[in-house]
């Protein structure tokens, strides 16, 4: 049986040349190293080109510097499914409230629409927990879009 350079009996070895051995394997192509890519891993979409975090040091003082808009589901009969738009000014706590029957883009314009006429100030910027269907229509107003990060499990 024919040994290899370093096999033999058991010996005492450092972290070191255990790194040295492992080195000299690869560099003769002998040992590659794997995939990291797990082909199961969850793909994270493309960032988003307007919405953007919060900032630390963004803090609002006057009505109307952010408002937080939300959607929850409204089932009244069974088969019937609402959408319920809230948006609540963070300083002065004044809201405006809508309901549609999807919570598609087009509703999230309409919805921006009647909280932009509804408010009795100037809206600065929106605050969303992760609704995409805010961005275009934020974009087009001129507004500032902050998104909330995703809950963590």
């Amino acid at each position: 049986m024919r040994r290899g350079r370093y096999e033999g009996p058991m010996q005492q070895v450092s972290t070191s040349m255990v790194g040295r051995i492992l080195r000299e394997i690869k560099d003769r192509g002998l040992l590659w190293e794997p995939d990291l890519r797990d082909p199961w891993a969850v793909k994270w979409a493309p960032r988003r080109p307007y919405a953007v975090r919060k900032p630390r040091d963004y803090l609002p003082v006057a009505p109307g510097d952010l408002v937080q808009v939300d959607t929850a589901d409204i089932r009244l009969l069974p088969g019937q499914l609402y959408k319920h738009f809230t948006g609540r000014d963070v300083v002065s706590r004044c809201d405006v409230l809508d309901v549609y029957h999807r919570a598609t883009a087009q509703a999230a314009a309409s919805f921006l629409d009647t909280l932009l006429e509804r408010m009795p100030f100037p809206v600065r910027a929106i605050q969303v927990d992760g609704g995409s269907e805010f961005e275009a229509a934020c974009q087009q107003r001129g507004l500032q879009l902050f998104v909330l990060p995703p809950p963590l499990p």
